[in-house]
């Protein structure tokens, strides 16, 4: 906003600390492969929601990072390094991401994680991997504040080094959103709802300040809970309301159902909301009433970068579950610049990593701050927030039963 298998590396403890060694073997020319014939095993997490609600989308992250991890070890990239995926489910709740993280720093051999899919879970695990100094990157969390502090509206200030993200936040998703509903299609009543959480409700305030400045008027406001199966009185309002738009700030879960439930009470407009709602799955529980609704996502579509063609091919042909679309690629591209980062500290060291995994996991830090590659969603670096620099953004539309972009662009 899973699976759970390890191989752990042979090590020495000492003084609380991992020290990487030899777990390889060398070939019959007594030729020494990597760290002078060493093969070191590192793992890198994944936290995501694997079951349940959200579940469509966490697994396009955990399999996204894993076609990466793949493809690093089938490439040598890190020569001397085997990478292995550790994915842990967090179900979409706060408490439990707190406690992946715990696990996944607890873990020596671990340098790294992917994840989480939702901003209130990440804000219950920033504090666990800076206080362990590893890096944490995102393929999704939108919320301003994770990079740029409770007052970031006012006074921008990183609350945690460790932290990073390759998709951008709210502030110009929900800008962007607003714009096209406004000026694309020249909506000008619009009934906005959020489901009380971190980044819905980010995302429905928002858009709703952007679409008041651009001169829409905003006729009514409502919350939801997650879980909620019956919007009967939500429907009741937004009819009564004259909105011909209604913005929703939240997961496919709920809104799915409110979409449907909207259509079959005979008002006939189109719900448009962002990255949280942009899967299948969507579709599949709305049916024939998703059609014409709208969600804004990051960057632009998958299928039409030709770096990301071999990883979709790869994706679709391992039968993988869940969606690639929202965050496949920029899963793959956190565990990627991850592992570049561990690539980078190598070299800087003589070609050996360093022995004490807490120094890895500092230098990996430092190393990821300093990202600069074409990954498969675009260029992959970093500004002092941590955040992604790749600022575009997508309009998709359901169209005879398929998201179909509309509209790319880069907002301000």
């Amino acid at each position: 906003m899973r699976q759970r298998s390890l191989v752990i590396l042979t090590s020495v403890l000492t003084t609380g600390a991992l020290t990487l060694t030899a777990c390889g073997s060398r070939d019959d020319s007594g030729d020494k492969g990597g760290d002078s014939g060493d093969s070191t095993t590192l793992t890198i997490g994944v936290d995501a929601p694997l079951s349940g609600e959200n579940s469509t989308t966490g697994l396009g992250i955990q399999y996204g990072a894993q076609i990466a991890v793949d493809d690093a070890n089938k490439n040598k990239l890190v020569p001397g390094v085997t990478f292995k995926l550790k994915a842990l489910d967090d179900k979409a709740q706060p408490a439990t991401g707190q406690s992946n993280a715990t696990a996944l720093t607890g873990d020596d051999t671990v340098v790294g994680a992917v994840g989480p899919l939702n901003s209130g879970v990440a804000q219950t695990m920033q504090q666990v991997f800076a206080s362990a100094d590893m890096v944490q990157i995102s393929p999704s969390n939108t919320a301003p504040e994770l990079t740029q502090g409770k007052n970031w509206q006012t006074t921008k200030e990183r609350p945690y080094k460790t932290y990073f993200r390759t998709a951008t936040t709210d502030e110009l998703q929900g800008s962007f959103a607003a714009d096209y509903a406004y000026n694309g299609l020249k909506k000008k009543k619009a009934f906005v709802v959020d489901d009380k959480q971190t980044y819905g409700a980010g995302l429905a305030r928002i858009f709703n300040a952007k679409f008041k400045e651009l001169g829409g008027q905003v006729v009514a406001t409502d919350h939801v809970n997650t879980g909620d199966k019956d919007f009967g009185s939500l429907v009741t309002k937004i009819k009564n309301s004259g909105a011909d738009l209604l913005y929703y700030g939240g997961q496919y879960d709920e809104s799915s159902l409110i979409t449907k439930q909207l259509k079959d009470a005979g008002v006939k407009i189109p719900l448009f909301g962002g990255d949280g709602m942009f899967a299948s799955t969507y579709i599949e529980t709305a049916g024939k009433a998703s059609e014409g609704d709208l969600v804004t996502s990051v960057g632009v579509p998958a299928d039409t970068l030709p770096a990301a063609k071999q990883f979709i091919a790869t994706y679709k042909s391992k039968g993988y579950k869940g969606d690639y679309g929202a965050y496949g690629a920029y899963s793959y591209d956190a565990a990627t610049a991850i592992i570049n980062a561990v690539k980078a500290v190598k070299d800087a060291n003589g070609g050996k990593l360093p022995t004490d995994s807490k120094e890895l996991r500092s230098k990996v830090v430092d190393a990821v701050q300093n990202s600069n590659f074409d990954g498969i969603s675009g260029k992959v670096s970093f500004d002092q927030y941590g955040d992604t620099t790749n600022k575009q953004l997508t309009v998709y539309q359901v169209t005879k039963g398929e998201w179909k972009s509309v509209k790319t662009g880069t907002a301000d």
